[in-house]
């Protein structure tokens, strides 16, 4: 329990709860898997390969008792290392987690995962949910002195990191609350005190963060069946989570800052002493509006105003949260710089790299839920073209939906396309099964792309689990060839686990999209793609040579060219010249905006 004599960190000098979460974070092994922590664990030291963690994986969805003392194993050997994964070290605490049944040690887990997420800000977590988490535990185990512990600490970082009043006067009542609880009335009250005066108004001079200029905001709109959580006093008040649910939609509003990087989505760097999102400097989810589907629709109309009459669906891929995903799409909506309204559908992916099978039970089911909201986005958005990108495993979400709808409305070649633009990134698919959907997919939409890449690890990872079968996505010699679709092999893009997001990190890959989205170009058409070895330019796979396109200012380029509205591909050289001072990149841009208008 937190000593009488002082609220912690935050009515204190530092002292109170330090030592208390030291002993909650030490590794802690569920009573599930005590009977078993006799037997022989791997050496300390041993590598944690990626087909282990698949293994690992797998062994947690099929016998998750047999998978406790496996996942304690894997972390001590994680620990061991010099320098281990924050992010491996983060999911597999999470996934114990999961799998144990005691809130107590539920909560000690939790504990160790706010810790872990206060040291590595990369991994995108936010240490004030987690500690409310473990608080929320702690409390159903009936261990209030951890609750307190955990309130406190949630309130440190709270404080630390300057979230909005309403947040930290509820991180003071939850104290307070804990603290009568446990019979410490004079506490309670200094802490309901402390509530107040935080919500008192202050001086409106004194200067806000993120102010007019700083940042752009940007509405996605969305579509999920991921089941909605509710955060009274946090910002977003609602948010999804990982549970199924049914199908939701509304308005999530994300903040871009000025200076932002193409490619990039910023989150807070301890190096850079950023302790919590600031919408100048971070890509920020604010809110989150639910909205029913009456108005949904009403207020998407309303967005295609004359100038604007193209919306982009991005469908997410596995291991995504759904503020990831609205942060993502907002991203991608932002770099391309194109008239589309950004809608996002969200499927309940866990957010974890070692739920992949979880993730796979879920999709096809969104797949379904899918299918019905594009058919009434199609109907009823006032939308002249939608065009889709998906992503990973989120394409077999996609691939159902657009063969339900193929099969319902008896598509055949000739017949106006329901859809644009279909892209599809990285698809964790079966190949043969994504060759023999295509056949049926193909007069649905205007054109189809499918980026591969070689390099993929999530992919290659995938293969494996799916006894060596190729995946639609993978590039080089795999590469999936077929006359329904136009396949890129992206292999120089990267050559790391980050490849597998290569189609929203690398702007050149953002400018092909967009000159896809806006001319129909065919791959002979576009910048810095050339024919694959030994399959000629008609029919073959197509390779994104890096280096070979003038990426810099490509997207500005054709912003340009669209607003001005460009038929006579003569304009080109008067418009460059006008927009792009710099007369050597005007040079380069020049040939291939030339020919992108080729017939």
């Amino acid at each position: 329990m937190i000593p009488r004599t002082c609220l912690a960190p935050f009515l204190c000098l530092g002292l109170g709860a330090g030592a208390a979460l030291a002993q909650a974070t030490t590794p802690t092994v569920p009573p599930e898997a005590a009977q078993t922590t006799t037997r022989a664990a791997p050496p300390a030291a041993a590598p944690v390969t990626a087909a282990a963690l698949l293994d690992l994986n797998y062994l947690a969805q099929t016998d998750p008792p047999a998978a406790l003392p496996a996942l304690a194993a894997t972390l001590a050997a994680l620990q061991a290392a010099p320098d281990p994964d924050a992010r491996l070290v983060f999911d597999l605490l999470a996934l114990q987690a999961e799998l144990t049944a005691d809130p107590a040690a539920r909560a000690a887990l939790t504990m160790q995962m706010a810790a872990l997420a206060l040291r590595s800000p990369a991994l995108d977590e936010d240490p004030a949910a987690l500690f409310a988490r473990a608080r929320g535990l702690y409390e159903t185990a009936g261990d209030l002195d951890g609750a307190q512990v955990a309130a406190d600490e949630r309130l440190a970082v709270l404080l630390d990191r300057a979230y909005p009043p309403q947040v930290v006067a509820q991180g003071f009542r939850d104290f307070a609350r804990i603290s009568e609880t446990l019979g410490d009335l004079d506490l309670a009250e200094r802490a309901r005190d402390r509530a107040e005066a935080v919500l008192a108004p202050t001086d409106t001079k004194s200067g806000v963060r993120g102010a007019a200029g700083e940042f752009h905001s940007i509405d996605v709109y969305y579509a999920t069946d991921r089941a909605p959580e509710e955060h009274p006093g946090d910002a977003p008040a609602l948010t999804y989570g990982a549970g199924r649910g049914e199908l939701d939609l509304g308005v999530a509003r994300v903040t871009v800052p000025a200076s932002h990087v193409p490619g990039m989505v910023e989150s807070p760097s301890i190096w850079r002493l950023e302790l919590r999102p600031d919408p100048s400097r971070h890509v920020v989810l604010q809110s989150v509006t639910r909205m029913e589907d009456a108005a949904f629709f009403d207020r998407l109309s309303g967005e295609f105003d004359g100038e604007t009459t193209e919306a982009f669906v991005f469908i997410h891929g596995y291991n995504v949260t759904f503020d990831q995903a609205a942060r993502r799409a907002a991203q991608m909506a932002y770099d391309m710089n194109y008239p589309a309204v950004p809608i996002l559908y969200s499927w309940p992916s866990r957010g974890s790299t070692l739920a992949y099978v979880a993730d796979t039970a879920v999709v096809r089911l969104s797949g379904r839920r899918l299918a019905g909201f594009l058919e009434d986005l199609a109907a009823r958005s006032g939308a002249e073209t939608i065009h889709i990108v998906a992503h990973s495993m989120g394409n077999r979400a996609l691939t159902d939906a657009l063969e339900i709808l193929a099969l319902q409305h008896g598509v055949q070649a000739g017949d106006d396309p329901m859809f644009g633009q279909v892209v599809f990134a990285a698809p964790d698919v079966d190949a043969g099964l994504f060759a023999r959907m295509a056949r049926t997919i193909r007069p649905i939409a205007r054109r189809l792309t499918l980026y591969a890449s070689e390099q993929d690890w999530a992919l290659v990872s995938s293969r494996k689990l799916h006894g060596n079968a190729p995946r639609a996505g993978q590039g080089g010699a795999v590469t999936l060839v077929d006359e329904n679709i136009d396949s890129i092999d992206m292999s120089e893009l990267g050559e790391d686990m980050l490849a597998h997001s290569y189609f929203a990190d690398e702007s050149s890959a953002l400018a092909d999209i967009v000159a896809l989205f806006w001319r129909d170009a065919a791959p002979d058409r576009r910048c810095g793609l050339e024919p694959a070895p030994g399959t000629g330019a008609a029919g073959g796979a197509w390779l994104y040579r890096e280096g070979s396109c003038e990426t810099e200012g490509m997207i500005d380029a054709l912003s340009h060219l669209r607003r001005a509205g460009i038929v006579d591909p003569g304009r080109i050289q008067g418009i460059l010249a006008a927009v792009v001072t710099d007369q050597g990149l005007r040079a380069r841009l020049e040939p291939a905006l030339l020919r992108l208008f080729q017939p």
